[in-house]
């Protein structure tokens, strides 16, 4: 039961942090991808022009300043960098653990680092996202990380899980 359940728990530690990895490596090597969005949500710019009433009542909250948004975007993307570390070396833990190389319980508790920083980050686009009302303008925004956060939910609740 241990061999199968640290496979398991590899494969889920595993697979979200390559999930990331093509999102950091793409935020690095493309950053207009993203930033470009993430400079429309702290701008509230699709809210202004398609709700300008809503707008008006929570104007105050956009952060127009470019240099704010691009150290926003820059901080999030070194976030994601440690993040993706800490779920590779949690991951690299877990399929040393299946070979006898290291402890379960240690490797499942730096794969919970990892999951737990993953899950973090898409909680704090939700919680940062409500501030700046995203849901009115970017849906599948919202949508993609509450799927994310939900991602790393499960992933926590399998790494908590002992044979």
């Amino acid at each position: 039961m241990e061999t199968a359940l640290l496979l398991a728990q590899f494969s889920a530690t595993g697979s979200i942090a390559g999930w990331l990895s093509l999102g950091v490596r793409d935020n690095i090597l493309h950053p207009s991808v993203n930033e470009t969005y993430t400079a429309e949500v702290m701008d509230m710019t699709r809210m202004r022009t398609e709700f300008p009433a809503q707008f008006a009542e929570v104007a105050h909250r956009a952060v127009s300043d470019r240099r704010t948004q691009l150290l926003a975007f820059r901080l999030i993307v070194v976030i994601e960098l440690a993040t993706v570390v800490l779920l590779w070396v949690g991951a690299t833990a877990l399929a040393m653990a299946l070979f006898g190389f290291a402890l379960p319980e240690t490797a499942r508790a730096l794969a919970i680092l990892g999951a737990t920083a993953f899950t973090t980050i898409w909680a704090g686009f939700l919680i940062v996202g409500n501030h700046f009302s995203y849901w009115f303008c970017h849906e599948g925004a919202q949508n993609t990380h509450y799927q994310m956060t939900l991602w790393g939910l499960g992933t926590l609740i399998l790494l908590a899980q002992t044979a």
